[in-house]
């Protein structure tokens, strides 16, 4: 695992995330632009003559979109259609690919994947040896090109410069995954810090909430269909491609509507951060859904992201006592055919 502290000073503060003494940190990233280590990200690779043949045949993406600069949400569910891991999809060169998930879900999906592979040829590794730092603020499309020598990429595309990688993430600020190889990553954290603060990578996650993003962790597996964390609002299936493994549910819930919980954005009246699964109840303490995420925002108030029924809830709703605010997803929540987010070239 990735020693941030040896690379760029950033003290480990679990398994998932670290931080810097810098104060304020959410607040930081809406008045100014902000770098931070994604230590909570790791890289998957998927080479060989088969590549994108394999993943065709596992994934919720079209691989023959993940060209031109786009780089895909994807999916890998079980034959229940019940999502084992998402992730984004980067296409390096024609037949390697780099699936982004979160760090915990990097063994179980290559096991999962694992077994299909020996009918391929194909092979797939963990790569340790490449770093992701985010960049988040109005200026970091512009540091990116002054600094780092990359066109800015559009929402959910790719671009590159040598051995250096930009994606670009939607959020409530331009926000920018940078991916680079390990040796090199002390040179990028330098070529920013003129222009940037350092900041915990918690900053990153809340953006993610923001946006609507819910990515699975270990904890996740095996318990939500796509549609159940809004993925195909988000362009994260493809409905014109072929099979894939848990494909006919998936496509089942769509056309029939059969989708009876959904994702929902909220704030809590309180600091106290919720751990997934724990229930959003009603004030006879009846559950009706789960949170999924949560982070402390500018204000020092948890948001999260909660899975919920579609059914009507009486409210009002908490969350371990601390009450709950719905707050709007910035996307309709209805299907976002990902051939209409390639960007023309």
């Amino acid at each position: 695992m990735t020693d941030w502290n040896a690379l760029v000073g950033a003290t480990p503060l679990d398994e998932r995330r670290v931080g810097f003494d810098t104060p304020d940190q959410a607040r930081k990233a809406l008045d100014t632009s902000v770098r931070t280590p994604l230590a909570h990200l790791g890289i998957l690779e998927i080479s060989g003559a088969d590549a994108e043949r394999f993943l065709q045949g596992q994934a919720s993406a079209q691989l023959s979109l993940a060209s031109s600069g786009f780089a895909p949400l994807t999916c890998f569910c079980t034959p229940k259609g019940r999502m084992l891991a998402n992730a984004q999809v980067v296409r390096v060169e024609d037949q390697r690919f780099w699936l982004i998930p979160e760090y915990s879900l990097l063994s179980p999906l290559k096991e999962h994947l694992d077994k299909f592979a020996a009918f391929y040829k194909a092979d797939m590794r963990v790569r340790d040896d490449l770093v992701m730092l985010g960049l988040i603020g109005n200026e970091a499309p512009a540091l990116l090109e002054a600094k780092l020598d990359i066109e800015p990429p559009a929402v959910w595309h790719h671009a590159r410069q040598g051995e250096r990688h930009a994606l670009r993430h939607p959020g409530p600020r331009p926000r920018l995954l940078l991916i680079v190889p390990e040796q090199d990553v002390g040179n990028v954290w330098e070529l920013l810090a003129p222009h940037t603060t350092p900041v915990g990578n918690a900053v990153w996650c809340l953006h993610d909430i923001q946006a609507g993003m819910a990515w699975m962790r270990d904890v996740h597996r095996d318990t939500y269909l796509p549609q159940m964390i809004n993925w195909e609002a988000l362009g994260g299936i493809s409905f014109k491609k072929g099979c894939y493994t848990g494909q006919e549910v998936v496509a089942r819930a769509h056309f029939r509507g059969q989708v009876k919980k959904r994702l929902i954005r909220a704030q809590l009246e309180g600091a106290e951060l919720p751990e997934p699964g724990d229930a959003v109840e009603d004030s006879e303490g009846k559950p009706h859904g789960e949170v999924f995420c949560a982070e402390l925002d500018a204000y020092g108030q948890a948001e999260i992201l909660a899975v919920m029924t579609t059914k009507e809830v009486p409210g009002p709703l908490s969350v371990a006592g601390q009450r709950l605010k719905p707050l709007k997803l910035p996307y309709a929540v209805e299907r976002l055919d990902p051939e209409s987010l390639v960007q023309k070239t």
